[in-house]
């Protein structure tokens, strides 16, 4: 489990690509004495598995499915990426609950400057962006944001400049990918419920349904 705030930037020091896998070894700023075999670190907010670490850097195994759900295939050595370690429960919970799952890859559609922010906006599919609220929260690359707008096409956030200048969003543009993690409680909420899912039929959950059960 994460927050989305991240704690440092790693450098893509060795990276074994095979068929449907990649091992990729991480040179970091975090001490090697807090980071034990086994440990969950979040890659570009992917979570993945330190099996082994030392000389400043962990190395950890990527599966198949990470590999194809994410834009981890697209880092090569030199690649710069957003690190968290996982949360400690005497930790504040200063970003949002992030589990390290990613649900979609976005594409940034626009960039430009609003104020002393910068504003992003991406194109999401729309088995994704569904889950997405305007004031809520999303992980981009790792990073928990507040969502500022959605649409139909996707999303957009506002990014101030302290977060800009200590995560990979500084060198994100038109065209780039990011991995996307959105808000866990919207999916439970939705499973429980009998929400909609791409296959299913119209949810149960309406406001005559609402207001049989004293919602209303």
């Amino acid at each position: 489990m994460f927050t989305g705030l991240i704690e440092g930037l790693g450098e893509i020091r060795a990276l074994r690509k095979g068929t449907d896998s990649v091992r990729l070894t991480v040179a970091t700023a975090i001490p090697m004495d807090e980071i034990r075999l086994g440990d969950s670190i979040a890659v570009n907010g992917i979570c993945l598995t330190v099996i082994s670490s030392g000389g400043g850097t962990f190395t950890a195994d990527v599966s198949p499915e990470t590999v194809q759900c994410t834009t981890l295939s697209e880092l090569s050595i030199g690649s710069v990426v957003n690190l968290e370690r996982a949360l400690r429960l005497s930790d504040r919970l200063g970003g949002h609950i992030v589990t390290g799952h990613v649900d979609a890859v976005a594409t940034v559609a626009e960039r430009y400057q609003d104020g002393n922010a910068i504003r992003l906006a991406f194109r999401l599919p729309p088995e994704s962006n569904r889950y997405l609220v305007a004031k809520g929260s999303v992980a981009i690359d790792g990073i928990s944001l507040t969502v500022n707008t959605v649409s139909d096409e996707g999303f957009s956030v506002a990014v101030i400049p302290h977060t800009l200048s200590r995560t990979t969003l500084m060198n994100k543009g038109s065209g780039d990918r990011v991995n996307i993690e959105t808000d866990i409680l919207g999916k439970y909420v939705e499973r429980l419920f009998g929400g909609r899912s791409a296959d299913s039929q119209r949810s149960p959950v309406d406001f005559d349904f609402l207001a049989k059960h004293g919602f209303l």
